[in-house]
């Protein structure tokens, strides 16, 4: 995607950052406060809350609360609606869904820019159901703390893509979902352009 000055004015208008009028006790800063209990002091720490309707994101370095906390509008549900029209998406429909939903994660980025030391990458929590089920999905163990990598998210988004070229989705034990596709869609784009290479998943506090 092109990622200039003269990106799309939809997705640049559309992300209101960084907002402060979150509820201190959203998803994402809840994720943060467990992530930040296990952190090394003074290292940055991260919540993610990945909806069916908003994008939340919480982070901050050794403080109670995040200090910064960000809404995105995408979401599992908002992707279905919004592109798909088949229970499995088709090729295209994925294709138009990857352009508008990286746009929108690009604005987040450069909003997160600066903020990590030299050497230290995202690395968030959360505890949504709906990721839980995608590592599920990706092979991933259950246990207390579980992670998820780009590598293991990207074989899921493989296996999507090509149930999305005719497979069938019993091959490769996917859900025949919408919402289902709509979350991992957003899952990747945010792990590939935020971007995280890992990301920690636990249970609610």
């Amino acid at each position: 995607m092109n990622h200039s000055s003269s990106s799309s004015p939809s997705a640049s208008a559309s992300v209101q950052a960084p907002r402060q009028d979150l509820l201190a006790d959203d998803p994402a800063t809840r994720s943060y406060l467990q992530a930040r209990r296990q952190a090394a002091p003074d290292a940055w720490s991260s919540g993610l809350h990945l909806g069916a309707q908003q994008v939340l994101w919480a982070a901050g370095a050794d403080a109670p609360e995040p200090s910064v906390k960000l809404s995105l509008p995408l979401g599992g549900a908002r992707t279905a609606r919004q592109f798909f029209r088949h229970a499995v998406p088709t090729p295209l429909e994925l294709e138009n869904a990857i352009a508008v939903v990286e746009d929108e994660v690009y604005v987040a980025h450069r909003q997160l820019q600066g903020l990590l030391p030299g050497g230290q990458g995202w690395a968030p929590w959360s505890a949504d159901a709906a990721l839980h089920e995608l590592a599920t999905l990706a092979g991933v163990p259950r246990g207390a703390q579980r992670v998820l990598t780009l590598e293991a998210m990207e074989r899921l988004f493989n296996r999507l893509a090509a149930v999305a070229e005719g497979r069938p989705a019993a091959h490769e034990g996917l859900p025949e979902d919408p919402v289902f596709a709509g979350t991992l869609l957003v899952l990747r784009e945010l792990m590939h352009h935020l971007p995280f290479a890992t990301m920690t998943l636990v249970e609610t506090p």
